[in-house]
């Protein structure tokens, strides 16, 4: 069977985290689907691939594994901040999206590229690190925890970009989370990613500039994505 290495890239905007992670879902179904089909009729139909790109207002979500007791703020409270929760089917603890931060959801078969999930991530970590080091920032991995770190190691240890992924069939869906511009007060209000004495920073923050092109830093992160997967765009929603 023929691998399908394009990808279908979308920039949706600013867009509400449920109507975004219901619109995964479809995708995510109809890859499956086709594949059921696949299988079932010894058909060889191709299976798309996506890359979604969208801002959310402010909302805290909480993977599979996930405990609740690190959104440390309650319902009412909630409101007031103008913030939503929502309990989902990624892999992870809790996070936050909100303005200012990119949030990409690489909707894949996996079997287009490589059946290694391990990897996978290692190459979403990477495509951030590569992003990242073009603006004179050195980030890295921290041994044991999923995601892009800064100064690992160190008293200053800090969380720039947070991950989660779900995969089903060798298909993926939900991704990564850099914090570009983002109001990192919004993070005081739980325990990132479940991991007590981790601080979290921003792209603006590390750069000392007031805000910093998130179309400039989407253009990056597409570009090493495509490269570190060796694929290419079949239709391009950025400008």
């Amino acid at each position: 069977m023929s691998l399908n290495k394009q990808v279908v890239v979308e920039d949706l905007g600013v867009k509400d985290y449920k109507q975004t992670w219901d619109y995964q879902e479809e995708l995510f179904k109809e890859i499956i689907d086709l594949k059921i089909k696949n299988r079932r009729e010894e058909t060889e139909v191709e299976t798309p691939n996506y890359l979604l790109f969208v801002e959310h207002p402010h909302v805290y979500t909480l993977g599979k594994s996930g405990d609740l007791s690190n959104l440390l703020i309650s319902e009412e409270k909630l409101a007031q901040i103008n913030a939503t929760y929502y309990k989902i089917n990624r892999g992870g603890d809790i996070t936050y999206h909100g303005p200012g931060q990119i949030v990409g959801y690489p909707i894949l078969d996996l079997e287009n590229f490589f059946t290694d999930i391990h990897k996978y991530m290692r190459f979403l970590e990477e495509m951030i690190i590569n992003t990242l080091s073009e603006y004179g920032i050195k980030a890295e991995r921290s041994k044991g925890e999923t995601g892009v770190w800064l100064d690992v190691g160190t008293p200053f240890a800090r969380k720039i970009c947070a991950m989660g992924v779900r995969a089903s069939r060798w298909v993926t869906m939900h991704g990564f989370a850099l914090n570009v511009n983002s109001d990192l007060g919004y993070f005081d209000h739980m325990i990132p990613c479940g991991i007590k004495g981790k601080a979290v920073t921003s792209l603006n923050l590390e750069l000392g500039k007031e805000s910093v092109s998130m179309e400039e830093v989407k253009t990056k992160l597409l570009k090493h994505f495509l490269l570190l997967f060796e694929a290419e765009v079949a239709s391009e929603a950025i400008s």
